[in-house]
């Protein structure tokens, strides 16, 4: 159980009593297209070790259900295109299915969603308008089952199902697809079940360099693309691929659908023309999607929309086809140590490998403003880091003890070290677009204390020490703290007696 407070337009969870908020998940991608890779047993033991929640697993792997059994990982199930055709036809085939390879280890095995068939508007064989009656099938049968309302159905798509995507109030649906579009968002619609879209910028970015930044594709653009119809800004291509959907789908009056992301990420390794292919770049990318979904401030269509992403990959895969960046989205070496480090929690990057290959440095480490930044970089920078980056920059206002030097720098070092803290201090957390750059030495200075890994903000209670006494720390899932008057939070929790 959560709880859920609104105060100033913030969402607070109270962690010392809850293990989890309320609010957007992150699981990842199970694939096991590769001759080299672990056992099911040692791949379940891999996600609870890291504290992963949801899985994607693209059949119903006998191996794998066992694997994940009492593990309280949630399963998303696939029925492969190869199995459309017996599953439309058939109710029978349907019903034998889910007797055989879902009942025997459910719900000691936590299932949660069924996708039929997987992007099928991208395969040769026009299989799309088996689709819906095999989702109809295996629906029947889980309601036979008593199942239907705790195992949801639907299936997967690429972004290729929409004929327009930008500007993102202009996302449209191809006609191609119509004569199995409809049917399906009805039967979305009617058993509220979510649209599933596999989405990737770093496609986008690939084939169209020159149209896109690899900033906006990595959430790390400083510019906004405005979107001439709504007025809406965006920062990065992920939101607004999102926002695409979201306006086909009203495009066709299906406005209670919600989207899923069941694919995305990053490449670690390509051929020599995929160069944005490197482990640096599918580190950021996602990191800052984490970090980005985690903050459910939704996207700028839809606002504090809860939104689920699936993470792809756990192991590289090499069987799969195609050019060498295909067998490299893994997040894992099929021995189990990582191919970079990547933390779930949004709150910084920690030691992923099995045997354990992350750099730790031998002390603490601040992040300030560089002298090479231009100001309106810093400034910025300064303007996200105090707002969706949701440092409480409460000590750089006037009267308070960072405020003096009141200077563009002064200010911005402050934010963006607290920023760096709060989120792991990583290199990634410091880069502020080359605004940031990273110091051994302490910047602190008078009542004016820069914050280490794991320090409260002190600056703000030296200056008012009876304001600290009355208050009690919130913490979301960024790390991001507040300070709540202890009245105020016994009239909030008084009133879930």
């Amino acid at each position: 159980m959560a709880w859920r407070f609104n105060l100033i337009l913030s969402t607070f969870c109270f962690l010392p009593l809850l293990d989890l908020c309320l609010g957007s998940t992150i699981g990842i991608c199970y694939g096991r297209n590769g001759d080299d890779l672990p056992t099911p047993d040692k791949a379940a033991e891999l996600v609870k070790q890291h504290n992963i929640k949801y899985v994607r697993i693209y059949d119903a792997n006998i191996q794998v259900l066992k694997a994940f059994a009492n593990s309280g990982v949630e399963l998303m199930i696939g029925v492969p295109n190869s199995d459309l055709l017996a599953f439309s036809q058939f109710q029978s085939n349907a019903d034998t299915w889910l007797k055989n390879n879902i009942l025997p280890y459910y719900p000691t095995t936590k299932i949660t969603y069924i996708t039929v068939g997987a992007e099928v508007t991208e395969v040769p064989t026009n299989v799309s308008a088996l689709v819906v009656p095999a989702m109809q099938n295996v629906f029947a049968a889980l309601k036979k089952a008593g199942l239907h309302r705790k195992i949801k159905v639907s299936s997967t798509h690429s972004l290729g199902i929409l004929s327009r995507s930008f500007p993102p109030s202009a996302g449209a649906f191809s006609s191609h697809y119509a004569h199995f579009l409809k049917p399906m968002l009805e039967f979305l619609a009617d058993n509220q079940s979510p649209f599933m879209v596999d989405i990737y910028p770093y496609y986008a970015y690939r084939d169209s360099p020159t149209n896109v930044s690899l900033d906006y594709a990595l959430f790390q653009s400083s510019s906004e693309v405005i979107d001439p119809n709504t007025g809406l800004l965006y920062t990065n291509m992920f939101d607004a691929q999102i926002d695409a959907l979201y306006y086909a789908l009203m495009a066709l009056n299906f406005r209670t659908i919600k989207v899923m992301v069941t694919e995305t990420g990053w490449p670690s390794k390509g051929s020599p023309k995929e160069t944005a292919a490197t482990p640096d770049n599918a580190q950021t990318y996602n990191t800052n999607l984490i970090r980005h979904v985690i903050n459910n401030t939704g996207t700028p269509a839809k606002p504090d929309e809860e939104l689920d992403i699936y993470i792809f990959s756990l192991f590289n895969e090499n069987r799969k086809p195609g050019m060498e960046s295909e067998r490299n989205w893994g997040l894992f070496y099929p021995v189990g140590t990582s191919v970079y480090n990547l933390d779930f929690t949004g709150k910084g990057v920690t030691e992923m490998a099995a045997g354990g290959n992350a750099t730790n440095t031998t002390g603490p480490t601040w992040c300030i403003a560089s002298s090479n930044a231009t100001e309106a970089d810093m400034k910025n920078a300064l303007n996200w880091a105090c707002g969706s980056g949701n440092v409480d920059c409460t000590a750089i206002q006037p009267s308070q003890p960072c405020y003096e030097p009141n200077t563009l720098v002064s200010h911005a070092s402050y934010a963006f070290n607290s920023y760096y803290q709060q989120n792991g201090a990583t290199d990634v957390a410091c880069s502020f677009g080359g605004a940031g750059l990273k110091v051994t030495n302490d910047p602190s200075y008078d009542k004016c204390i820069y914050l280490t890994a794991g320090s409260k903000n002190t600056s703000i209670a030296s200056n008012d020490s009876a304001s600290t006494s009355m208050a009690i720390s919130f913490q979301k899932q960024t790390g991001f703290v507040a300070w709540v008057p202890a009245s105020l939070l016994m009239h909030l929790l008084l009133s879930f007696v």
